[in-house]
């Protein structure tokens, strides 16, 4: 479990830096999806798939 949240934040702090640096390019993209990966393992990933599904149905509200 500790070796899957060092790998989670590393993975964060490296995504974080490709978006700042700006581009998107395979490496990158492999990178987001193995942080992806690793989020949903983690005990985080039921917060997260709830914080999704909120947002989703608050956006399924908004009438234009």
């Amino acid at each position: 479990m500790a070796l899957s949240i060092s790998t989670v934040v590393l993975l964060g702090v490296i995504v974080f830096i490709f978006i700042r640096k700006g581009g998107m390019r395979i490496p990158h993209a492999i990178v987001c999806a193995l942080l992806g990966f690793y989020l949903a393992s983690t005990s985080i990933a039921p917060s997260i798939h709830s914080s999704g599904n909120s947002f989703a149905n608050l956006l399924s509200n908004l009438n234009f």
